[in-house]
């Protein structure tokens, strides 16, 4: 087991998180590829041991890279982990894509995580929203609260900056990962999001993740693309030679025009649609 965290306010400490775990007995752990479930995986299985399994849902607006960063936590902390798709465009309010659209697609995902369960003989589920989280309209919440899932980091006051101390005193794997959302929420509300589009977008962020760039999202309205960057990036991909062959690789899976956004990711425009 990690060395204990210590926090400068009053959040529950491990040991607390730990013993409340426990005594609420066996439960799912909805795993994505973030640190903050990958966080509360770890521990709910130094809590429960075998009574505890992890489940990262698959499906069109999860990419290959954050199914990676699960399979990867789930191997460093040892806990049984399972892969179960879920299709949250099988909704037609979903691929409408309403400001609301994450209501839809937690809805479609916590009833399979619970089906999930519920056929193994589980009956708790939790997951990794902790209060910062709270500070954001966040209609996937409210869906995940309505099927009944449990906050452990909300129950013990702890916020993203806790999380990532926990996360690098046990060593996780993704500790020091940027944020990340489905590749749904780089569509503009409004716009139909389909198998198609969810997959090119992958592939177009994929070409900046291959050269080296950290935090990306292509952002679409219409059939345009902008590309965002974090800002101290900015600069090397918009050098001439680097820009040329990134707007035309991405231009090449089918949008047009595509830009680059001079403020990089957390400019103005930059978080209108993310949401997790």
């Amino acid at each position: 087991m990690a060395q204990p965290v210590l926090f400068p306010r009053s959040a529950s400490s491990e040991a607390e998180l730990m013993e409340r775990i426990r005594l609420g007995g066996p439960a799912v752990v909805a795993l994505s590829g973030g640190v903050d479930s990958a966080l509360v995986a770890a521990l709910a299985y130094d809590a429960l041991g075998p009574r505890v399994t992890a489940v990262t849902l698959t499906g069109p607006s999860v990419s290959h890279a954050e199914l990676e960063r699960a399979r990867a936590v789930g191997r460093k902390i040892g806990i049984e982990h399972h892969l179960v798709t879920a299709n949250p465009l099988e909704r037609a309010e979903y691929r409408a894509n309403p400001s609301d659209r994450c209501y839809f697609c937690r809805s479609v995902e916590a009833g399979r995580l619970r089906e999930f369960g519920e056929a193994r003989g589980f009956h708790r589920y939790l997951d990794g929203v902790h209060l910062d989280d709270l500070s954001d309209d966040r209609p996937g919440l409210r869906a995940m609260n309505e099927a009944g899932f449990e906050h452990p980091l909300v129950w013990g006051g702890w916020t993203k900056a806790d999380v990532r101390r926990a996360a690098r005193a046990r060593g996780l794997p993704n500790a020091e990962a940027p944020s990340d959302a489905c590749l749904a929420s780089r569509v503009a509300h409004g716009d139909p999001i389909d198998a198609d589009l969810l997959a090119r977008i992958e592939a177009a962020e994929a070409i900046l993740l291959d050269r080296g760039f950290c935090r990306v999202r292509v952002r679409v309205r219409g059939g345009s693309a902008r590309i965002e960057v974090d800002p101290p990036e900015v600069a090397r991909l918009a050098s001439p030679a680097m820009a040329a062959e990134v707007l035309a690789q991405v231009g090449a899976l089918g949008f047009a025009p595509v830009s680059i956004d001079p403020l990089g990711y957390g400019g103005a425009r930059s978080r209108a649609t993310e949401a997790r």
